[in-house]
């Protein structure tokens, strides 16, 4: 998630990596990390593709990618976008939605120089992996807990949570990241708490998109939303679950 600041010394600190942020063996390691999680969640998401999750997930990386064209802002010279991780999993499934956020970074990167060539694999590694599977976790486990027959309203909690999750999650991905090679000023622990302090806030409002999002679908459809597809009360009783 790109974030403005004055302060030159951490405009390098952005979840979007640029090249030069970390090194070329790091960036090379999550280059192969990011092509193995990929490579998975091909494998795995042939399983999950159907008549409905086909065109969902079209619809899921359009959105994605028009939304996080839009910066909301955080701090005084701070701001950020979607993420769109956890969104991505409660719609169209974890395996899947790491593809649709990985089909984004790339065209960022290779069209609108948005993230380095270089640093790709480490912001998939981010945002399309630890982001969209932390996500989905934190919301299947919510969903879990609540049970059948929960409200929109408390699934829309659930979204949040999970958002402000795994957003947090990718800013923690990036500490590893940079803490194994490092390569710009800013030291380790000035880099930690930036991020976590930013990304925090930035993950509320990620929180609120996703919330919101979630729940404007599962009035709608709730058949279309992956997460609810074990749970036949939403789709037996659509009415009975949004009220």
């Amino acid at each position: 998630m790109p974030l403005t600041v004055p302060d030159a010394a951490t405009t390098a600190v952005a979840m979007h990596m640029s090249d030069g942020i970390i090194d070329a063996p790091v960036s090379l390691l999550f280059g192969l990390v990011a092509f193995a999680g990929l490579a998975v969640c091909v494998w795995r998401a042939r399983t999950d593709l159907d008549e409905k999750t086909v065109p969902m997930a079209g619809l899921v990386a359009a959105f994605i990618f028009a939304v996080q064209m839009i910066n909301f802002p955080i701090l005084p010279g701070v701001s950020g976008h979607l993420l769109g991780g956890a969104l991505a999993a409660i719609l169209v499934g974890p395996f899947t939605g790491a593809l649709c956020i990985a089909i984004v970074l790339i065209v960022q990167s290779l069209m609108f120089a948005d993230g380095g060539v270089t640093a790709l694999g480490a912001n998939i590694t981010n945002m399309a992996l630890v982001s969209t599977f932390v996500g989905y976790l934190v919301a299947l486990a919510g969903h879990r807990l609540l049970g059948r027959g929960t409200s929109v309203r408390r699934l829309g909690v659930v979204a949040f949570v999970a958002a402000l999750c795994g957003t947090v999650a990718a800013a923690t991905g990036f500490v590893v990241e940079y803490g194994l090679g490092g390569a710009a000023q800013a030291s380790l622990t000035t880099v930690a708490g930036y991020m976590w302090g930013t990304h925090t806030l930035i993950g509320v409002g990620e929180g609120l998109i996703t919330a919101v999002t979630v729940m404007a679908v599962v009035r709608a459809r709730p058949d279309l939303v992956y997460l609810l597809r074990s749970r036949t009360s939403y789709a037996t009783d659509p009415i009975g679950a949004v009220a």
